[in-house]
This record gives C-alpha cells, sequence and structure tokens, in this order.
C-alpha cells in the first residue's frame, strides 16, 4: 500500500481544553481516552467523561478534525463489560475511529458498530504483513499503529505488502511496550500499564531529599538520583539510572524525547499514511506549540521541502533537553 493522500496529523488530547487546543492548532485528528482503566493513560486530573466525548466530537467535527478514542488497554479475564461498554460509548458520542488491542474489544466493535473504523494500537505491536494481515482480515481493521522498533526502510517494506494504513509515531516518548519494561512497572507499583492504564501511579510516586540531592523513587524502588539543584525528572523504570559495580547508566532507556519531524518526507515516501505525536499527560500549552510546529512540517513537506529545522523549534520540549530519531534511522543489527 502507499500513500497518494496527504498525510494526517493525529495529536494527543488528555483534556478537554487539550482537545481544543490540539484542534486549533492543526491537528488533523485528535485522540483520546475515557476516564478509566480502558485507555493506556489512565492517570488522575486527565481523559473523559462521555459527555465530555461527545462535546469535543462535535467541536472537532465543526473545525473539520476527527476524534480517535483509545481503548488500548487489555480487558480482565471473566470482566469485560467496561471495555465493552467503552466502545459502545465512543461510538454513541460521534468518534470516528476507535483505537484497540484487545481482540475482544476488536470484535465487539467490528460485530457491534462496524460503521466505526478500526485501528490497531500500538499496544498489539503488529510489525509482520501476518499479523497485520489477520486483524484486517477478522476484524476489519483500518490502520496499524506501528510499534518504535521499524527502521523507515523496514516500514516502507511493510507498507508494500499490506493493504491498511500505517501510523507512526513522530513526537514524544520513546516507549517500546513490547520488551518487557510494562511488566517490571508492574512488579514494582502493583498496578500494569497495560491491563489499568498507569505506569509508575503518582500515589506510588516520591521524591526524598537529602545532602547528596533527591532520590525519585517509585513504590519505594530509587529510579534515579540527582545532585542538588538538578532537575529531577518522573521515575519510570524504563528510564531509571542503575548502577553495576562502579559504572552507573540508563540500562533500558534514555531519558530523551522521540523527534522524527525531520524525516517527515522520508515517511510519506514510505507510505505512511498518519504521524502521531504522544503526549496525553502534557498541558494545552505544550499540546499547542508542538501541534502548531508539526502542522507547519507537514505542510511544508506535503510541497517537498525539508523540514529538519523542527528539531530545534522543540528541542526545549524534549525530555531532558534531548532528542532521538529512535529506530527510524537505525545503524546496527
Amino acid at each position: 500500500m502507499t500513500t497518494s493522500g496527504r498525510m494526517e496529523l493525529v495529536c494527543p488530547a488528555g483534556t478537554p481544553s487539550a482537545l481544543r487546543a490540539a484542534v486549533q492548532a492543526g491537528a488533523d485528528s485528535v485522540y483520546c481516552g475515557f476516564r478509566d482503566e480502558t485507555n493506556a493513560r489512565n492517570f488522575p486530573g486527565l481523559n473523559f467523561s462521555p459527555q465530555e466525548l461527545a462535546e469535543g466530537a462535535r467541536f472537532a467535527h465543526a473545525h473539520g478534525s476527527k476524534v480517535l478514542v483509545a481503548i488500548n488497554t487489555f480487558a480482565r479475564a471473566g470482566d469485560t463489560d467496561p471495555w465493552r461498554r467503552a466502545a459502545d460509548t465512543a461510538a454513541s458520542c460521534g468518534a470516528d475511529a476507535v483505537i484497540a488491542a484487545d481482540i475482544a474489544v476488536l470484535d465487539h466493535m467490528a460485530t457491534q458498530h462496524p460503521e466505526t473504523r478500526l485501528h490497531l494500537s500500538v499496544q498489539a505491536a503488529a510489525a509482520t504483513p501476518e499479523s497485520i494481515g489477520f486483524y484486517a482480515d477478522a476484524f476489519n481493521v483500518r490502520r496499524v499503529v506501528l510499534p518504535r522498533v521499524l527502521s523507515v526502510q523496514e516500514i516502507a517494506a511493510l507498507n508494500r505488502a499490506i493493504a491498511v494504513e500505517t501510523e507512526a509515531f513522530v513526537f514524544g516518548g520513546l516507549c517500546v511496550m513490547i520488551e518487557g519494561r510494562c511488566y517490571l512497572s508492574s512488579y514494582a507499583a502493583g498496578r500494569s500499564p497495560n491491563l489499568n492504564g498507569v505506569c509508575s501511579p503518582p500515589e506510588r510516586v516520591s521524591y526524598d531529599e537529602d545532602r547528596e540531592g533527591t532520590a525519585a523513587r517509585l513504590a519505594g524502588f530509587t529510579i534515579d538520583r540527582y545532585a542538588p539543584g538538578e532537575p529531577a525528572g518522573y521515575p519510570t523504570l524504563c528510564k531509571g539510572r542503575f548502577k553495576a559495580g562502579d559504572k552507573a547508566g540508563y540500562l533500558f532507556e534514555d531519558p530523551v524525547s522521540l523527534n522524527a519531524g525531520g524525516m517527515i518526507v522520508a515517511f510519506k515516501a514510505a507510505g505512511v499514511t498518519a504521524l502521531k505525536i504522544e503526549g496525553r499527560q502534557r498541558g494545552k500549552g505544550y499540546v499547542t506549540e508542538v501541534v502548531r510546529a508539526f502542522r507547519k512540517a507537514v505542510d511544508a513537506a506535503e510541497q517537498g521541502e525539508d523540514a529538519t529545522e523542527i528539531d530545534n523549534i522543540l528541542a526545549g520540549l524534549s525530555e531532558g533537553g534531548r532528542q532521538t530519531t529512535g529506530a527510524y534511522r537505525k545503524t546496527w543489527r
């Protein structure tokens, strides 16, 4: 499959105000979730009630934007009703698509709400023609959100072998999610990102100061230490700094942000349908600035122009002030 039309800019909305900000800044689509464990950003103060979602959908549609609802955690065995209800509510509120990974949710949407598009969440980690073909054939999935482990060349080869749209992350957290890190967080904090939608739940986070600086802890586990006056990051296990012998380093992942804004032309050439910005935990000021920058960059790329200046524009919004293109420019095996 190749992309001949304009690439879609898919933007985060953790709150109704962030949804409005994203739409007004130029989002083609916004994605959001309900205020419960059916979505993978289940944090206090975030997400939507059914009424807020319906109002948000009306606002977005009035401004020419679409609303995608993430129901992307995995249902509990024997208790799928909350996920089914979320799917029913999303459809009744006017969602343009539901983003899901659990087969029970996908089947419910396909059988009960066939008029609503289904997008396969990155949580499903589908990255082969066979796996994507299964979801397309079984549930009429129209788009797959690609895991952040593929190079652009691999994405291009994949797009040539499948008949559905692909969506690639282009900015924000570099969360791989398919190699056991979420299990570590679940073990430490007692709540699962994939089941409860909570990575490093706030009630288990603490910052303890002493003469040596600040220790950031998750459920009593020290995730990182910071010198006096050094900004302290949010303690997630996958971005923890660990010591082995006399060496300390980031075992799983450096605390940096993905920024592949300079690769938009390459994504289009690879057949990518949509570019996704991560950040439902961010405020409307962040959303406005990032979406506005990417709107300009995508429009330039559609004209064949280079958009590498976006790396400098958004450097200040990257975690730790550092950026990476992740696996997209993978040069190792």
